[in-house]
């Protein structure tokens, strides 16, 4: 049961707006003046506040100062219960970080409304979501109740590729999302000299392409499949659509690619620094995550030794010469060129 803190100076509106919360199934606190407010805050934590603005000893604005100066509560949705309509009131509560307000009089559905919307962008806002397409699929859920994302790839044009064919250039501009509908797909870097680096991998379920289109600039990388791949392909201008119509779901959409950035670098310093065993061991664990799909079961993927090899950040000869060693030692095995980890414990201890 959701908590909500109401801080209110007219008993009769306090009493009435707590009966309403409390019929719809919400805890309610109250407080009838800012200073009490805030101390019941910082006690209780609620998961909402609706807060008069002109009231004795603190008022409204004071009181959302206070909370916010507060790691512990700063977090909190903060909704203005107010008669005054001035367009500066209202500009300067929402400057000071008020999500919402609630202008008197107001009716019962006014009230819930405001308040299952706010807290329900405070559940999305709160989770951690997995960066691909499931944890898009969660965030739409959560933040619109109804939208999938994959519907944006419903209907729309499928292109077929095939093995090494070249899905978008690096330095090109962006005109269009992709969604990989079946097979494997790598982004990669290659330097002056022509060597490859795997930036990432992508499997049926993914979205690729987003970060050029979020930038507003050109391609860092190039998209190519490494077998025959279906991508469907979803314009720029519904891509953005969706960012634009729903606050939360660009929020979520950022602090997922702030995750990637991370493994960005966890991916270079273990290029830089670590051996080549661990470089070979890591990248054959990157594959298992990321299309074992029976965890349960011996993982085999067919792949070249020159995706791997990129994939690693390794010669190929030094890549096999590796594959030989791990074999002799049982962590895999290799059958009509395919890949098999056997010992995926000792592959996993080897990279920690």
């Amino acid at each position: 049961m959701k908590t909500i803190l109401l801080i209110e100076d007219n008993g009769e509106i306090r009493e009435n707006t707590a009966e309403i919360l409390e019929l719809a199934g919400y805890s309610v606190l109250t407080a009838e003046n800012g200073k009490k407010g805030v101390e019941q805050a910082l006690e209780h934590h609620p998961d909402l506040v609706i807060c008069d603005i002109m009231m004795p000893v603190l008022d409204g604005y004071g009181v959302l100062h206070m909370l916010q100066k507060n790691p512990k509560t700063r977090e909190i949705p903060f909704i203005f219960l107010t008669a005054k309509t001035e367009r500066s009131d209202f500009r300067k509560g929402m400057e000071m970080g008020a999500d919402d307000y609630i202008t008197k009089p107001f009716s019962g559905t006014d009230l819930l409304h405001a308040v299952e919307g706010r807290l329900r962008k405070a559940d999305v806002k709160k989770q951690n979501f997995p960066a691909n397409l499931q944890g898009l699929h969660q965030l739409m859920q959560e933040a619109t109740g109804k939208i999938n994302l994959q519907s944006l790839a419903d209907g729309r044009n499928v292109d077929r590729y095939k093995k090494k064919q070249v899905i978008y250039m690096e330095g090109n501009h962006p005109l269009r999302l992709y969604y990989v509908q079946r097979g494997k797909v790598k982004t990669f870097k290659r330097n002056e000299d022509g060597k490859e680096l795997v930036v990432e991998l992508y499997n049926a379920g993914d979205f690729l392409g987003y970060v050029a289109l979020l930038e507003g600039t050109v391609y860092k990388d190039t998209a190519e499949a490494m077998e025959e791949c279906e991508i469907a392909v979803i314009p720029r201008e519904d891509f953005e659509e969706l960012l634009n119509s729903n606050q939360e779901v660009a929020f979520q959409f950022i602090r997922m690619l702030a995750r990637n950035v991370s493994n960005k670098e966890q991916q270079l310093l273990g290029l830089a620094y670590n051996s080549l065993r661990k470089k070979v061991a890591e990248a054959l664990m990157n594959l298992n995550r990321k299309y074992n799909q029976q965890p349960e079961t011996p993982f085999t993927i067919d792949i070249s030794r020159d995706n791997l090899a990129t994939i690693a950040g390794t010669a190929t000869e030094s890549l096999i010469r590796t594959l030989g060693d791990f074999r002799e030692e049982k962590l895999i095995d290799i059958r009509e060129g395919a890949i098999v980890i056997i010992n995926e414990k000792k592959l996993a201890n080897m990279i920690c």
